[in-house]
Order: C-alpha cells, then structure tokens, then sequence
C-alpha cells in the first residue's frame, strides 16, 4: 500500500480539499473554504497546512471568531446545505467564541466544521497557555463546551484518528437528518505530528444528496386525510429550501388548490405572488395565514420543526388534525403529529401524483384569494410613509427598503423585531430572497451573516437590516466584508437600546426598564455616531432623517464600490397591529404592580388556548 506522509494538518487540509458534491449538475468542492483565526493552537500546525493548500482551499482571516462561524453558517444556509466551510481557532477564548455559532447552526440544522485548536494530547508542557483545567477529570479541555451544540464531536490525539473521524464529520454535514455542527477539536501537538497515510485516502471522492421516500403506509394515511379534508393548511418550513422543493410545491399548491403558509425559515418557498401563498404564520404571521390556521381541519408541516413561533405557543390550531412531513423523525412526531417521514421533495411529489384527481372545495379557494388581497392591502398600508416623515416605524422603514433595492436583492436579518416586522411585510419573489436566523434569534448574526449570504451569492444584491442593539454587539465583519470586496448595503435602524424587548416588557405589566438606553442606569447617555463608526471600518455611510433620505441614500449605496451603511432613527415604540398571535411569555403569579397581575390574566386566557398533547 502506497502511502503519503503528512503532518495531521497538512492530511486534515488535503482530505477536505478532495471532497466534492453534485451541485446544478456539475462537481465542486464541498468546502468552499476555511475561515482561520491563528493563535498558538494552531497557527503552527493547521496554518502551515493551509498556507500550503490555499489554492485549493482558501483561507480568509476575519476579526471576529463567532463572526466567521456566523459567516460560514450563512454561506452553507443560502446554498440550501450544498457546500459548507470550515473554521478554525487557537485554543482557549479563540475556541469558545465559537460556542453560540455552533449553537446556532444546531438549532438551525445547518452544516459547519468547526475545528478548534486543543491542548497538548501528550500533556508534555501542562498547563499550556488558556488551557482550562478541571481538578477532577484530566481529560476536560475547554473545548468541551462543543459537545452539546455539536451533532458531532471528536478529539483527534493521534493522527491516524482522521482517517475514520473526517469521514464521519463529513457524513453528519451531508445528512439530510443528523445536519448540523460536526467539532474536530485539534490537540496542537498532534496538528503537527507526521504519519505515513494510505494515499487512497485521498483520492476524490463525490458525496450525493440522500433522498429518503416514505414509508407508503405513513404516505397512505396522508393522502386519506387530505381526500377527506375540506380547509387542508400547508405549513412550508426550511427544509423545503433544503431539499431544493420550490418548485415542487408551488405546483402542487396551484394544482390542488391547498394553501400555504410559510415560517421564517420557510418564507420565499413561495413567490409572494403565487395564488396560493398565505404569507407568514404564527406569532408574527399574516391575517391570511393565521385565520387559515383557525379554520383548517387539517395542517401539514413540511419540513419544520413547528416551535413555538409558528404554532403560537400550540394555540393557534390547539386540535386540528396535525401531520408532519419530515426527514427528521424527532420533528416528524412534535405535538403528536402523525409522522411521514421522508425528504420533502420526494413526498410533495409522490402527493402530486396521488392527488391528481382532488382539489380544494372552491369556495374556500376564493375564501383564501380574498383573505391574500386583504392582507396583501395591509401590507402596503403598513409599509406606506411620507418621503418627509421622521422616526418611522420599522415596517415603514421595511417598505422603504423593499422599494428602493433589486427584486432579486437578499434581505439578511436576525434578532430584535425586525424578524417579526420582515416576517410579516418583507415580499420575496425569487427563491433565497429572505435570509432571516430566528431558529436561534442571535444578535449580531446579521453582518456576519451578510457576508456569508454575498460569498454564496457574490451575483445579488445583499441588504442586512439590523438595529443598533445587534449593530453594537457584533459589527466586525463589516470591515471584512470590505477588505474581500464583498459588499453588502446595511441599514441600521437605531431605536436607541433594545426595542423589542422594551415592548415585550411592557406588554407583561413591567414598566421600561434597562432595555432602552434611556431606561437603564446611566450618568450620561452616549451620543453613538454609527455613520463614522462605519467609515472607520473602511464602509461607506450616511446618516439620514427621513423616509425620503431613506431612499435617496439607498441609490448611493447601490451605486457605490463597497459596503455601505445607511442609519436612520426609528420610533421604538411603534409595531405592525395587523396580523400576529399570542405567544406564551410567562408572566408572575403574583405582583405589587397592578399591570403586571392584568397581564398574567391575559396571559392565563392565552394558556387556555393551547395545545392538549395529554
């Protein structure tokens, strides 16, 4: 046998460079590249590998280890799972940055490999730099903390340990099931420790999407329901986008007359357009969606997991008649649903087959085309402003956006309201159109993110809206994306503290309190100026007053050579009363505040709503 030696990271490096996948019908590399930041746990081993392989897999340095998790995460969201990217640390804090993107992409089922540096496996200079050492368990290194957001995990201590642990790591990314984080936690001795490897070991190797069917009795019972539903309701998540089913579905709805609502994973699978698209479900859903909800005798979920935002805290549709499509048994039979487990592509189209001969009854058909030109009116009321007005609404500042930037154009969104708000009103007409992470709903996910989005689609326009909470929290990708030519156009609505959670606040009885920057406790209030933080950066910006500016300021920025931040202030008071849903936030039993015990019976009312699973 013929074999190759190699350092750990140099066979590390090498092996991921021949992985390929199908993708349009051609072969491309699964790992679009590494993100790296060095440090002594591995700027020695895994940088001289990757220095040396970066023709084949390039390398990028970013400012921010969360960001560039942020970034990668993105990149392998917007191509629906296809192609994915790797990040590497030193050991230490380098490593743990990592921790809330590696929950993120957990929650969100989304394929990273996330390679920290780690202690020394030979314990030779114990305790090394930033090693975190527990008096019990000497085998404990900080990068522990991986194990429960990461769908794999392992730690390589030998080098020959790659030759079986990359191919599982590989294996998790590409399921279409067990998708998510996989963690190689890389003792840095080892990284640059030599072996003889078997040269097939790294041979090309082509890996192809997994399409499971499903079980005909589980199809079978979910074609008999919909034959004897009379107001079926679709429930289009993101696998959907994931098994690339767009265009399945949007065929099957228009042939059936059955509607469909989307979640924010989900939104965009439907072109606002189509007849059959209801908008938004749940908590910050459409009037149209959610009274299709409250009438449907039957629901069908489509590649969700159905949380809480969607199902209105399992109020808003408590006893329908509930199946689950799903690649993941664990979601497929949430909330008692009747499980077909399956990819969602595969099962739309063996439906379309079976349903050849069935349609919704007519007069809900035009039931529900009514309810789209009511909601689709409420949109624009909602999203309309005065070119003079000052501190709009985020939705008019939503509609403002949505008129000035490319049909095509990419929003990218995370936290605060603005996900509720672009849930609601944003309209996506072509697929991958509404980029929003609200699985995990992190703040300071959105430029990063951006970034992700502009490197899996540099042909787009990418427009991040992100308010000055999760502006200030994580903005540091901004001068990356300048220092790639990546651009993206950002609009900061400042609110002037976390808006969001003000109203939540004071919508369970609290009075504002540490939430706005004026609510908190403070001698003097900063005076942020975001337009020159941003030119520091190496952006483009400007600060405008009105909707009007909004727009004229958003021309320059799709005009200009590179990113470009346009600020404006917004009321943070003001929210979209059209549509929504109750959403269970417990409120205290017992209170001083007279407002706070009229919100628990609010909120008891709410409870009673709910879904009985007993």
């Amino acid at each position: 046998m013929s074999t190759l030696r190699l350092t750990a990271a140099q066979a590390m490096v090498r092996w991921l460079s021949a992985q390929y996948v199908e993708v349009d019908g051609g072969e491309v590399r699964y790992f679009a590249g590494v993100w790296a930041i060095f440090g002594h746990g591995n700027v020695a081993g895994m940088g001289e590998a990757l220095h040396a392989g970066r023709d084949d897999l390039p390398t990028w340095r970013a400012h921010n280890e969360q960001g560039m998790a942020h970034a990668a995460i993105a990149y392998a969201k917007q191509m629906r799972r296809q192609r994915a990217m790797v990040c590497t640390t030193s050991i230490g804090p380098g490593a743990t940055n990592m921790i809330t993107a590696a929950a993120l992409a957990h929650v969100n089922r989304l394929p990273v490999l996330l390679v920290p540096g780690d202690v020394y496996a030979s314990r030779r200079p114990d305790p090394v730099l930033q090693q975190v050492e527990d008096f019990g368990d000497a085998t404990v290194s900080a990068n522990d903390c991986f194990r429960p957001v990461s769908r794999y995990f392992d730690r390589i201590t030998r080098p020959e340990q790659l030759i079986d642990s990359l191919p599982k790591a590989l294996a998790t990314l590409l399921d279409p099931a067990g998708c998510g984080p996989a963690t190689l936690a890389f003792c840095q001795d080892v990284q640059a420790e030599a072996f003889d490897y078997p040269q097939h070991f790294f041979a090309r190797r082509v890996w192809r999407q997994r399409r499971q069917a499903a079980d005909a009795h589980e199809l079978d019972e979910l074609v008999a329901a919909i034959r004897t539903s009379k107001r079926p309701l679709i429930i289009a998540g993101g696998g959907v986008r994931y098994s690339q089913a767009e265009a399945a579905l949007a065929a099957l709805a228009e042939a059936t007359g059955m509607p469909v609502a989307e979640t924010q994973a989900g939104k965009g699978v439907l072109s606002w357009q189509h007849p059959r698209a209801l908008g938004s479900i749940g908590v910050t859903g459409s009037a149209a969606a959610n009274a299709a909800a409250q009438e449907a005798d039957l629901i069908i979920g489509i590649g969700t997991r159905l949380q809480d935002f969607t199902t209105g805290s399992r109020s808003l549709f408590p006893d329908r008649q509930l199946f689950q499509v799903n690649v993941q048994a664990f979601d497929a039979h949430k909330h008692n649903a009747a499980s077909v487990v399956g990819d969602a592509r595969t099962v739309i189209q063996a439906l379309a087959e079976r349903l050849r001969d069935w349609c919704v009854p007519e007069d809900v058909v035009v039931r529900n085309r009514n309810a789209i030109v009511e909601w689709n009116a409420m949109v624009v009321a909602a999203t309309a402003g005065e070119e003079s007005q000052r501190l709009p609404s985020d939705a008019q500042a939503i509609g403002t956006v949505q008129r000035a930037v490319a049909d095509n154009a990419v929003v990218v969104c995370a936290a605060g309201g603005l996900p509720g708000e672009l849930h609601k009103l944003w309209r996506t007409s072509k697929p991958g159109g509404y980029h929003l992470e609200y699985g995990y709903s992190c703040m300071g996910y959105e430029i990063a993110g951006g970034l992700g989005v502009k490197m899996a689609e540099p042909d787009r326009e990418v427009v991040v809206m992100v308010g000055d909470g999760s502006y200030l929290m994580m903005n540091s990708e901004l001068a990356t994306s300048v220092m790639l030519g990546r651009k993206l156009i950002v609009v900061l609505l400042d609110n002037r503290g976390y808006g969001c959670i003000n109203r939540l606040q004071q919508a369970t009885g609290s009075p504002g309190f540490n939430n706005l920057l004026a609510d908190s406790r403070h001698e003097v209030l900063a005076d942020i100026d975001f337009a020159a933080h941003a030119r520091s950066l190496g952006a483009l910006s400007e600060k405008v007053e009105t909707l009007g500016e909004l727009a004229a300021a958003l021309g320059r920025a799709r005009a200009a050579d590179r990113s470009y931040v346009v600020v404006i202030d917004t009321d943070p008071l003001k929210t979209t009363e059209a549509g929504g849903w109750w959403w269970d936030v417990a409120v205290p039993e017992v209170s001083d505040r007279p407002e706070v015990n009229a919100a628990r019976r609010a909120y008891e009312d709410g409870v009673r709503m709910k879904r009985d699973l007993s």
